[in-house]
């Protein structure tokens, strides 16, 4: 009987012992795996682990370990750096990469440009042994401070997110802060159109700081002049004259004096489009006006159809050119104001100007009255009685063929003398 049980039992031993065998090569291959992944880790982070966090997400690893290293939760970063003291200095450099579109009609401008900031803030220092800066993305931006540069009288803007924010953060161990935007801005440009369409339009963008004053945060272009810098702009309505940045301050009642930055560029428009759309079709229908001078007076049906087609043209071109225009007055108010009948100026000297009383006197009446003789009218003359202006309206009237006569000469000369004021004056 007891062999029996021994029997069975090495049996039993016999048949389990292969699975038990699997189980402690898959136990050590699991533990080898584990001590792979340790390994490699610390060869890549060179010896430097954190064991707790081995099996977490990579990339929330290295962002803890970027906090730590910065000193993240340390201090205070809504407030500026060096708060009580004298103002932080932000430079500030500009690239410009497109000018998007100038509307007339709403008197904007689109531009698309990469804003930089350039800083100090010694809490962000950390230590480096090669001195070289670490560069983040718009993940770790939230969690500092920044200067809040906004653009004056913009209507609206946006930042790129496309495929993620278009923010860089670039960290230096002594703490210098390079930070950079990609930024689409739409802007409001006040426009002179007393010139349309050999005008030049004097543009601006204007940056500033929202909250601190010039006591708090000092804007400044860093490399001066060349802080501006553009890539290649081409146009469809205007020539690029000129680019170049500039600062100034700006006052408000309740808050102070701010520094702000400007990017001013000069525009100068096309001229080729509007002669073959505007000026042309207006000279040929000026042209075609003049042969009706030449037609038969009589042919009264002739010379009505050629008015009437030449008035509905020069209206379509003026409500084509209205179009694309603002609807303002084109005058200018300096010059409406001197004809208004308002002079207040009390250095104007009268003693140059006759005396009323002079100018009411008639002037036959002070003739007769000079003591100068009455002279004896001359034998042999005659008296040419002067046609009144009656009578010769009426003698044009009578003799309406002498009008096309005269017209047919003083018509295009008078034109011609116009183009000449003309181009003279605006071009």
């Amino acid at each position: 009987m007891k062999l029996v049980l021994l029997t069975l039992r090495l049996l039993c031993l016999a048949c389990l012992w292969p699975v038990t065998l699997l189980n402690n090569r898959h136990r050590n291959r699991k533990k080898d795996k584990d001590v792979y992944l340790v390994e490699h880790a610390k060869h890549r982070f060179r010896g430097r682990i954190d064991y707790k966090l081995k099996r977490k997400d990579s990339t929330k690893s290295l962002l803890i370990k970027t906090e730590q290293l910065l000193r993240i939760e340390d201090h205070d970063f809504a407030m500026r750096p060096g708060f009580g003291g004298s103002a932080i200095p932000v430079g500030i450099d500009v690239q410009v990469e497109s000018i998007d579109s100038i509307s007339e009609v709403n008197m904007d401008f689109t531009m698309t440009l990469y804003l930089r900031h350039y800083w100090k803030d010694e809490r962000l220092a950390f230590p480096s042994s090669n001195n070289l800066s670490r560069t983040f993305d718009g993940r770790l931006v939230k969690k500092i401070w920044k200067p809040d540069v906004f653009f004056v009288h913009s209507k609206r803007s946006f930042i790129h997110d496309t495929t993620m924010e278009n923010i860089m953060l670039r960290v230096y161990p002594d703490g210098n802060i390079l930070y950079s935007v990609r930024i689409t801005v739409t802007s409001l440009c006040s426009m002179d159109f007393s010139r349309f369409p050999l005008d030049t339009q004097n543009c601006s963008l204007e940056l500033e700081s929202y909250a601190y004053n010039e006591n708090d945060l000092m804007l400044y272009w860093k490399n001066g002049n060349d802080s501006l810098r553009t890539d290649e702009i081409a146009l469809s309505q205007f020539f690029i004259e000129e680019f170049h940045p500039s600062h100034g301050l700006a006052l408000y009642s309740s808050t102070g004096w701010y520094n702000r930055l400007y990017i001013n560029f000069i525009l100068r428009r096309h001229i080729f489009f509007f002669m073959l759309q505007t000026y042309f079709p207006t000279m040929l229908m000026v042209v075609l006006s003049w042969v009706s001078f030449w037609i038969d007076r009589r042919a009264v049906p002739a010379r009505v159809s050629l008015g009437i087609t030449t008035v509905l043209t020069m209206s379509t071109i003026i409500t084509g050119v209205s179009a694309s225009m603002p609807q303002l007055s084109e005058y200018d108010a300096s010059q409406a104001m001197a004809f208004d009948g308002c002079f207040h100026d009390q250095d104007i000297e009268l003693s140059s100007f006759p005396r009323l009383s002079d100018l009411n006197v008639d002037p036959c009446m002070s003739s007769r009255n000079s003591t100068t003789p009455d002279l004896p009218p001359i034998l042999g003359t005659r008296l040419r009685r002067r046609r009144s202006i009656r009578q010769s309206v009426n003698h044009i009237m009578n003799n309406s063929y002498k009008i096309d006569s005269y017209s047919r000469i003083f018509f295009p000369l008078a034109y011609f003398l116009f183009n000449i004021i003309y181009w003279s004056i605006y071009s």
